[in-house]
């Protein structure tokens, strides 16, 4: 099994050297790199692109919002993890909305860690389990459809209005594999025909 490529962002010094040591009890983890900030992620992943990043929520500048929504955008294929601390639960739907596929609390164990790269690696959502999340905050993330990288990039090219040859075209795949993707998304989000997509996705945050 190939490594998986994991980089993590956080601007605490002690999070980065305890999540370097825990990742590297990990054997089937690649430490892609270790960055202090968005931007100093934004050129490691420019250098050596990860399949996974994890990184903290609250940070100066750009925070792990926004960095989730810069990634969706210009590198949708790396998956997300976002990390924080109990009194930052509010964020954690917007991260998921940003297209963060799982939550870690900054306090996890290394079983935890593992088990969520595994997890999201697989293109599931994972969700620390000591995350009491209210009725109201399960149900808003829970219509939020879990996407894989492909159906991301699918979605994006569809709400900038290209066609299913045209989509085909630059994703170098045939129209009835994009037909496919967009058959499987209209079946995700729950709707008849593009325009609901759309506008659902919209609402999500996802385009």
């Amino acid at each position: 099994m190939d490594k998986i490529k994991v980089l993590v962002v956080d601007d605490h010094p002690m999070v980065l050297e305890g999540m370097q040591a825990m990742l590297s009890q990990i054997d089937f983890v690649f430490i892609a790199g270790l960055a202090r900030n968005a931007y100093q992620a934004m050129e490691l992943i420019k250098a050596d692109m990860p399949d996974i990043l994890i990184t903290d929520i609250s940070m100066p500048e750009i925070g792990g919002v926004e960095l989730a929504a810069k990634l969706r955008k210009e590198y949708p294929v790396i998956k997300i993890i976002a990390m924080s601390t109990f009194n930052e639960r509010s964020l954690i739907s917007q991260m998921v909305q940003q297209g963060a596929s799982g939550y870690l609390l900054k306090s996890a164990s290394r079983e935890q860690i593992e088990e969520a790269i595994i997890t999201v690696n697989g293109n599931k959502l994972y969700m620390s389990l000591e995350l009491e999340l209210s009725k109201k905050e399960q149900d808003e993330m829970g219509k939020v459809p879990m996407l894989t990288s492909r159906e991301k990039e699918v979605l994006s090219l569809i709400a900038e209005g290209f066609t299913n040859s045209q989509i085909a075209e630059k994703l170098f795949v045939s129209p009835y594999t994009v037909d496919s993707h967009r058959k499987n998304l209209l079946t995700k989000f729950d709707v008849n025909n593009t325009a609901g997509l759309i506008k659902l996705a919209a609402k999500h945050g996802l385009v």
